[in-house]
């Protein structure tokens, strides 16, 4: 029997399955990175010379400004926009733009760390994001296989 592929009822049912599970792990994953990066900033805030700092106004020797802010602000909604876009693109578009984006983010915590928990939270931060790059590209059959016009057999 020879089908069509698309994301209606005419699916197989075990590649729909699998198709969920990636994207859970996905986002798991994508939400692995952000508690790890929330928790690395909120310890800080007990540190004498944080709060020293932060009542003047002063971060990392920088004066803390709203661009410091917004800066931050974006950098840490990329892993609850990638949490999104695990579920809301289709697979092949998912496979590039988690491809892309999680190399993107760990080059954005290059030399931010200060001390030893950062290093530590960093670096789950970055086995967490190979592991996003290894299972997105590991969707290259799966992404071949929802081309609506490619033809497929199903047993």
């Amino acid at each position: 029997m020879t089908a069509t592929t698309a994301t209606n009822a005419t699916t197989d049912p075990h590649e729909r399955i699998d198709r969920m599970e990636q994207r859970a792990m996905l986002s798991a994953l994508w939400l692995f990175v952000l508690l790890n990066f929330i928790f690395r900033d909120l310890h800080e805030i007990v540190k004498a010379d944080f709060l020293a700092g932060a009542l003047e106004g002063v971060y990392n020797g920088r004066e803390v400004t709203d661009v410091m802010f917004l800066i931050g602000g974006i950098i840490v909604e990329v892993p609850i926009v990638m949490m999104l876009i695990a579920w809301a693109l289709p697979l092949r578009t998912n496979r590039w733009a988690n491809t892309i984006v999680a190399p993107l983010f760990g080059l954005s915590l290059v030399g931010s760390a200060g001390d030893l928990d950062d290093y530590f939270h960093f670096g789950l931060i970055l086995v967490a994001l190979a592991a996003i790059v290894w299972k997105a590209q590991g969707w290259t059959a799966a992404a071949r296989s929802s081309n609506p016009t490619k033809k497929h057999r199903f047993t």
